[in-house]
């Protein structure tokens, strides 16, 4: 691969309009000892929105976030974030980004507003600029009434919030959340994704690990499943649900006619007889729920009833991580 500097992809937005690439990588690998971790990592990350990577334990996912953001370097390959690359202007990177690991970087020993305040003057702002900084920030993550207190008597889900409060400080356009909700209790962690979605209104760029598939189902707009040093799958979470088989659409009817017409009239289907119900496979597209209709409408057949089945992010991430998964090959979901 040529040592050129990568040219920064664009992708179109929901409107059509061109999105800049706010991270991108091409062929990104590292190696501990014999163990490859990253076997060649392609990436494209839209500006402006969430981007997860699941994985099992130990499947490289910190290591891509370490990568990312400078902390280590690669073995090989490139990539851009924020549009420097990483290895010729780190210093670029690093004022453009933040980054929240899996373990809070919240200093307990001093109080919340004195952590934001060691991050202001990290981040060399002027002292009256840098205490409105951080009384902006704990307002807005709800912290204020326990700003004076030390951090040590926050609660779990009190200090990744100041974690990230001070991730902040730096105005970064790109946050890498390493596993942010980790041992949160559910209200927290939903906090925690109400706080991502207002940073990604604000045009903030999210690169999210996460072992909770329903967090990468509710927050992502697009995911990669890395297993074995490789993107085994990417694509949106709705993409990857029609990747595994499984899905199928039920009708169900209350006039025993209409039930062994419609039976009929689609053919290969499973049927229920007690319950006047069919099964019919399908992988939830559009498409597919398309021409179900449109043959019951062309035999004059209305179902009273209608549900849409489909894998969903557990069934996905167990047939992709299994010993057995078809892993070396990257395919990308459509």
């Amino acid at each position: 691969m040529p040592s050129s500097v990568m040219p920064t992809p664009r992708m179109s937005d929901s409107d059509g309009h061109p999105s800049p690439t706010a991270i991108s990588t091409i062929g990104l690998r590292k190696s501990y000892g014999d163990k490859t971790v990253l076997d060649g990592i392609d990436l494209r990350i839209p500006a402006g929105s969430v981007f997860a990577l699941l994985g099992p334990n130990g499947a490289g996912k910190t290591t891509a976030v370490k990568i990312l953001s400078t902390l280590i370097a690669a073995d090989g390959g490139q990539a851009q974030v924020a549009g420097h690359d990483i290895a010729t202007s780190p210093d670029k990177v690093r004022a453009a980004i933040g980054v929240t690991g899996q373990f809070s970087a919240v200093d307990g020993l001093i109080t919340g507003e004195e952590n934001m305040l060691l991050m202001a003057d990290l981040h060399h702002l002027p002292q009256r600029e840098g205490r409105r900084v951080a009384a902006e920030l704990l307002d807005r993550f709800d912290l204020t009434e326990v700003a004076k207190k030390p951090a040590s008597t926050y609660s779990g889900g009190m200090k990744r919030r100041l974690d990230i409060a001070m991730t902040l400080v730096g105005d970064p356009r790109i946050i890498f959340l390493d596993e942010p909700t980790t041992g949160l209790d559910p209200r927290s962690r939903h906090t925690m994704w109400g706080i991502i979605r207002e940073l990604v209104t604000g045009g903030v760029t999210v690169f999210l690990t996460t072992q909770y598939l329903e967090e990468a189902d509710e927050l992502a707009d697009r995911i990669a499943v890395l297993n074995d040093g490789r993107i085994a799958a990417e694509g949106s979470a709705d993409e990857l649900k029609r990747l595994i088989p499984g899905g199928h659409v039920r009708l169900r009817f209350s006039d025993p006619a209409a039930y062994r017409g419609a039976a009929a009239a689609l053919g290969g289907v499973t049927q229920d007889d007690e319950a006047l119900a069919l099964q019919i496979p399908s992988d939830g597209s559009q498409r597919a729920l398309r021409s179900v209709l449109d043959r019951l409408d062309s035999a004059g057949i209305e179902a009273d009833e209608l549900t849409v089945h489909t894998p969903d992010l557990d069934d996905v991430f167990f047939a992709l991580t299994a010993p057995t998964a078809p892993s070396q090959t990257q395919e990308t979901a459509r």
